[in-house]
């Protein structure tokens, strides 16, 4: 799991990368060997310390190893400052990732404490100072008990009644399935149908002769060969290509070539050679592939620039398509211009809203959808949305404890960029009845208690029998 977890940590990076300079270079992933490589080294450095102590030793840090802990403070400080101003959302992953993992963390950091009891009771003993030895006793005993008492504080959806788990949310392919072929093409959203998606998303641009297709990005410098074919053409908006001038590019082999999931090795030969003659597609066949397979359709639908020649009619240009290609029943329609014409024009779309808002407001808009961003993750919300047949989709969620959690929390459906590894998952990663999660933390904390006083008492009966042993010989002497 970590590793895809990095994998897209790293294409988020590299995609940001290429939007801001124009070209791709991995140095999300220089960035995290750096991360791992210094943690390593602060690490190695505690347990060098631990031991030390241990046997009774001075410690004394060498002038390279102040200035490599320096250098690692500065470079924490500054990435943080970093990813905290381009991806500040992204705390909030890291809080939900919590939900899932802070129970084994608690077990974790206690035993780690138990650990260092040891050497922390040693030194405790060998201290002939008052005040460091109530400093030092003080900090950890602050530390031990805060551990004691987190647990009262958590909250995770995963951890519930037997029972009262709801099922799996359906799986939605994020672009199709964009690990196993080429974003919003064909390929992908026949590759996210054969792994069992129940739905398809996508990104709806209109050409300059009136024909939406598939484009996520404002250009095509990312997913097409375009500065081979218009190399003077490629930083114009997407939508001012003809669609006879579109059909000229690739749209396939930059997925071979820049390898964005790390997956490309894992292509059949057959899979390789389709993915290289992948082409952008239109909307239309989009929707047939849908149509064909019974799947639902949802997509975002960008407005052409001012000065384009449907930049007033694409809503109408787009509902026409939908309306000839596939039953309107099967559309998920999330655009919000015009709603109340296009509900007018077709009430059997199923009309979707990408923003909360209340019960009321949601029902005299027809919404029978939500599409939100998983970090607005809420059970109850979800549930107050459900009892008024509102169900809610969450995305993009692409790693299995992100799917856990979304499962726990009673989401009906999520986009996903790893549909084929989501569609393998029967069971959450993680859930426990609050019963056995209690049990499971107060016998962590007790057990651990039972043996850090073990520890002092055994270092302190230690002790005093190396003193009254040193005044017998004293006296004998």
């Amino acid at each position: 799991m970590k590793h895809r977890v990095c994998n897209l940590f790293v294409l988020c990076l590299c995609r940001f990368n290429f939007g801001t300079l124009g070209f791709w270079f991995p140095w999300s992933l220089v960035l995290l060997v750096v991360a791992a490589a210094l943690f390593t080294y602060i690490a190695l450095l505690l347990v060098l310390a631990v031991c030390l102590l241990t046997e009774g030793q001075r410690l004394y840090l060498h002038w390279s190893h102040k200035t490599g802990i320096v250098v690692t403070l500065v470079f924490s400080v500054t990435a943080t400052a970093i990813l905290s101003d381009v991806w500040s959302k992204e705390w909030k992953t890291l809080l939900l990732s919590l939900q899932v993992t802070a129970p084994f963390l608690h077990v974790a950091a206690v035993s780690l404490m138990a650990i260092l009891s040891w050497p922390i009771a040693l030194h405790f003993f060998r201290m002939n100072r008052k005040v460091r030895q109530v400093a030092v006793l003080g900090l950890y005993l602050s530390v031990l008990f805060s551990l004691y008492l987190v647990p009262l504080g958590m909250y995770s959806p995963c951890i519930k009644e037997a029972g009262t788990l709801g099922p799996a949310p359906t799986l939605i392919g994020h672009r199709g399935a964009p690990m196993l072929a080429p974003e919003n093409t064909v390929m992908s959203f026949e590759k996210a149908v054969e792994a069992g998606g129940v739905g398809l998303k996508t990104d709806v641009t209109i050409s300059y002769d009136g024909v939406p297709f598939l484009m996520h990005d404002s250009t095509l410098m990312r997913t097409t060969n375009v500065a081979d074919v218009f190399p003077n053409r490629t930083q114009l908006d997407a939508s001012m290509f003809t669609w006879a001038e579109l059909q000229q590019l690739n749209a396939g082999d930059w997925f071979l070539s820049r390898d964005p999931f790390g997956t490309v090795s894992s292509l059949s030969e057959g899979d390789h050679s389709q993915a290289q003659n992948q082409s952008v597609p239109s909307l239309a066949q989009f929707l047939e592939v849908a149509s064909r397979n019974g799947r639902l359709v949802l997509f975002d639908l960008r407005r052409p620039p001012y000065g384009h020649p449907y930049s007033q009619s694409y809503i109408n240009t787009t509902l026409q398509v939908v309306r000839a290609h596939i039953n309107s029943s099967q559309v998920l329609w999330l655009p919000s211009e015009d709603r109340e014409l296009v509900q007018a024009l077709d009430p059997e779309l199923q009309q979707t809203s990408g923003e909360k808002a209340s019960i009321q407001e949601l029902t005299d808009s027809h919404i029978i959808r939500l599409n939100l961003h998983y970090s607005t993750m809420s059970q109850q919300q979800i549930s107050k949305y459900q009892s008024v047949n509102i169900t809610t989709n969450l995305y993009v969620i692409s790693q299995p404890w992100l799917y856990t959690l979304a499962w726990c929390a009673g989401a009906q459906s999520v986009t996903t960029n790893s549909i084929h590894i989501l569609s393998n998952i029967h069971k959450p990663l993680f859930l426990m009845t609050p019963e056995e999660y209690s049990l499971m933390w107060t016998l962590t904390d007790a057990v651990s208690a039972f043996l850090i006083i073990a520890v002092f008492i055994f270092h302190w009966y230690e002790k005093r029998t190396q003193t009254l042993l040193s005044l017998f010989l004293c006296s004998v002497h």
